[in-house]
């Protein structure tokens, strides 16, 4: 064992440290030590968290990536998805594709005699993925489309369902309207409600049939609005969205989920900034309390310094032995931080104990993602960086006089 390692260990469990003016000080930078672990812990966990749920919520209602005509542009009413280059089939046959659905969608109006609702009504065929919607639920079941007739079933969500008074097998009638054409009436009977926690989708929109779209829309039976694709993990959809682009064809355009919600995807990337910025502050309180921790053990072990250099240790040694005293003092707080941590996340992953308005945060409770990497990152990352700051105070041994220190008291 080299002689730093060594006569580091021996200080920082040597009996003689529990009654010194060092115990305190050892404490408080435990303590900061401790303190900064869990809050980075808190606010990556929950702000990966938050953006993983967000994410997820719009893709697995809208799909990861949606294919559009170009002809559609920013309207809500779908126009025919051009097959010219259009290879469906390529695109199933991407490794990290999970499944890809059709649709086509139309705007209309919601009424009854308590009130009205402006909606989008998003027809959809049977390979509409049931199970990936049904986390969506709060009551009632999925419609449930094989292609053929007419199913006047519909998914409405809660705040639709709220504004109109309506529950589970109510019926209600829906306006649309074409150009120069006369409004055409639509009776639904009410299947399912959803929610979503997304504003932005819980207020528009409406799953139903197809076949009324195409109908609505003087669409062939064979014709299609777009095609939702959904990604095994929702961590492939940059790398692959360019794979995607070269099956859908030039008179075709591809989106990202979030891409379609600039306000969402702001709000996104408000959450790396956060964190960076948190992060940044935990460190430096750490760095400083360190830094203090160190001068402090410098100053009260003078003698011992003046006495090691007596003895032949050179700077160097001398530097590593109290760099490596500090970083073994932070140890205890490395552990502790951790422990308290992971516990208040493991409690709110699995109790959902804290909310929030979905109304602002897009999430309905503070979602947790638990990644072992970025854990272990952060403890090691605290320790590495605490270390190199460390290196600077530490010439400060290289001032001490041998002879002045052993005569000081």
């Amino acid at each position: 064992m080299k002689f730093p390692l060594y006569f580091s260990r021996k200080i920082a469990f040597s009996k003689d440290n529990k009654n010194n003016l060092s115990r305190v000080i050892v404490i408080i930078g435990r303590l900061s030590v401790a303190l900064g672990i869990i809050v980075s812990l808190i606010t990556v966990s929950t702000g990966l968290g938050s953006k993983k749920a967000i994410k997820e919520r719009l893709g697995d209602f809208s799909g990861h990536i949606t294919v559009r005509s170009t002809k559609s542009n920013s309207s809500n009413n779908t126009s025919v998805l051009n097959k010219d280059g259009l290879d469906v089939k390529s695109i199933k046959t991407l490794p990290d594709v999970a499944a890809v659905q059709q649709y086509a969608m139309v705007t209309g109006i919601m009424r009854n005699k308590h009130s009205f609702a402006g909606v989008i009504f998003k027809g959809i065929d049977k390979d509409f993925d049931s199970l990936r919607f049904k986390k969506f639920l709060i009551a009632g079941k999925t419609p449930f489309f094989n292609g053929e007739g007419y199913n006047n079933g519909v998914a409405i969500s809660e705040k639709i369902a709220n504004d109109l008074h309506l529950k589970v097998n109510d019926s209600i009638v829906t306006v649309f309207s074409k150009a120069d054409q006369k409004p055409i009436y639509r009776n639904f009977e009410v299947v399912g409600i959803y929610k979503t926690d997304i504003k932005m989708i819980d207020d528009q929109f409406v799953i139903g049939d197809i076949n009324h779209v195409r109908r609505i829309m003087d669409m062939s039976p064979d014709q299609i609005g777009g095609l939702d694709i959904f990604f095994k993990n929702i961590n492939d959809v940059d790398e692959d969205f360019p794979e995607v682009e070269k099956f859908i064809g030039y008179k075709n355009y591809a989106e990202k989920a979030t891409d379609k919600y600039p306000q969402i995807n702001d709000w996104i990337g408000l959450f790396d900034t956060n964190i960076g910025i948190i992060i940044s502050i935990m460190l430096l309180v750490v760095i400083i309390n360190i830094i203090m921790v160190l001068l402090i053990l410098i100053i009260e072990r003078t003698n011992s310094i003046g006495l090691l250099k007596t003895l032949g240790a050179t700077n160097g040694q001398i530097r590593a032995t109290f760099i490596n005293y500090t970083l073994i003092i932070m140890v205890p707080g490395l552990l502790y931080g951790n422990l308290i941590g992971l516990g208040l996340l493991f409690i709110q992953k699995y109790t959902g104990i804290i909310k929030l308005n979905p109304a602002n945060y897009y999430v309905s409770v503070v979602p947790v993602d638990l990644n072992p990497l970025l854990i272990i990152s952060i403890s090691i990352g605290i320790l590495i960086i605490s270390g190199m700051a460390l290196v600077i105070p530490s010439y400060l041994i290289s001032k001490i006089s041998p002879v002045k220190a052993i005569k000081y008291n």
